[in-house]
């Protein structure tokens, strides 16, 4: 694909640029502000012609909006998992009740979702799911197990949720796609799960008979596998060019860092340096590239092994570049009062994970082994 920008996406991009300019500042909170942006028409921008979006927008300028959006002071998105995952799947596989019900209220940022995916023993094999679904006779499914590293989870308002329908299955073979409201006391238990980092983005949950409805099973009983695929080969999208608008504000900060420090003279520590800016902008290009060529199977998988250890080499340069003083608190820190962690602290903390959540780096290779290269299949215990 010749992936480029014309004066038109320029000129949405400029609007984007001013309207977050105008409005990002004090935002408030984020259930407030993702109402704002569904008000203002900024969500379901790729949703096309679909009638249940709001405004609509080319490839490219997603792209430009994306990119605005990690340049402004604005605060994350708590909309994303039902925005860019979800939205895209029931267009994709979803009943036309399924899109009326629930596309308009993530376009209006009314209603948020988590991913009920990742298990105790089924993370990046997911394939392993045991959480259970039980069809009962009044129209429901029963769901009972547990999930992890579910991010968003104490704000969700539903959770779509991987599960096996049915009981003598094994692997990929009869689990389901369920749609779930989370306002369910005393079925359903979410408890924040603390990182190194002192914060809580993730959290586990807990599924004590919980139910979910049959017509909110989305592709059909038994396709879940299929289904849940579809859905992580939207979450490698639009937004990896967002997310290496911060890496490069990261990078920048590590840099500034080490001039002020004078560990930029030292020159094993500046050929690092070059070497992360240089290959950030060779993701950029290959994200690019790729972009426009849906279905490339090893193209998510790439990507990621590529992020995940240039992300994770950066934390680690953040600390080098700083020396003794990147294990020390801040500067007024006394033992009496709370240990924050400042900016490069957080990184280098953070990083640590991103080879393995969103799919390990050996699981990423066993796909491009398996399903680009040709190469036989892993054996399964």
């Amino acid at each position: 694909m010749d992936f480029g920008f014309t004066a038109e996406d320029e000129t949405f991009r400029a609007e984007a640029r001013e309207w977050l300019a105008t409005h990002a500042e004090g935002a408030g909170d984020r259930r407030t502000w993702e109402r704002h942006l569904g008000k203002a028409g900024w969500i379901g921008l790729g949703w096309g012609e679909t009638g249940y979006g709001n405004r609509t927008a080319t490839l490219t300028q997603q792209v430009a909006w994306a990119e605005e959006y990690a340049r402004s002071p604005a605060p994350p998105r708590s909309g994303h998992i039902g925005e860019n995952l979800l939205a895209p799947t029931l267009l994709a596989h979803g009943t036309d009740d399924q899109k009326s019900r629930f596309l308009p209220p993530i376009a209006a940022g009314d209603e948020l979702w988590c991913q009920g995916y990742s298990e105790p023993d089924a993370g990046s094999d997911l394939a392993g799911v045991r959480t259970t679904a039980v069809r009962e006779p009044q129209g429901t499914y029963r769901i009972t197990g547990q999930k992890i590293w579910t991010s968003l989870a104490h704000e969700a308002d539903w959770c779509f949720v991987l599960a096996r329908t049915d009981p003598g299955s094994r692997r990929h073979h009869g689990l389901s796609f369920l749609l779930v409201p989370m306002d369910q006391p005393g079925r359903i238990e979410v408890r924040p799960i603390r990182q190194l980092t002192g914060t809580s983005d993730f959290n586990e949950v807990f599924f004590d008979g919980a139910r979910a409805r049959v017509e909110h099973l989305v592709g059909g009983e038994g396709a879940g596998w299929r289904v849940a695929m579809s859905l992580l080969g939207f979450e490698r999208g639009v937004s990896t060019l967002a997310q290496q608008i911060g890496f490069a504000q990261e990078l920048a900060d590590v840099v500034r860092t080490a001039v002020a420090t004078g560990a930029v003279h030292d020159p094993v520590l500046r050929d690092r340096l070059v070497r992360q800016w240089a290959e950030l902008r060779t993701m950029r290009f290959n994200a690019l590239r790729t972009l426009g060529r849906p279905g490339d199977a090893g193209a998510p998988s790439a990507a990621k092994l590529l992020w995940g250890g240039w992300h994770q080499r950066l934390g680690e340069l953040a600390m080098q570049v700083r020396g003794a003083a990147a294990s020390a608190g801040p500067v007024d820190w006394t033992p009496s009062a709370p240990y924050e962690l400042d900016a490069s602290q957080h990184l280098f903390l953070f990083s640590r994970a991103d080879t393995i959540y969103g799919g390990s780096d050996q699981i990423q290779r066993t796909i491009i082994a398996e399903r680009v290269l040709g190469l036989p299949r892993e054996l399964k215990g």
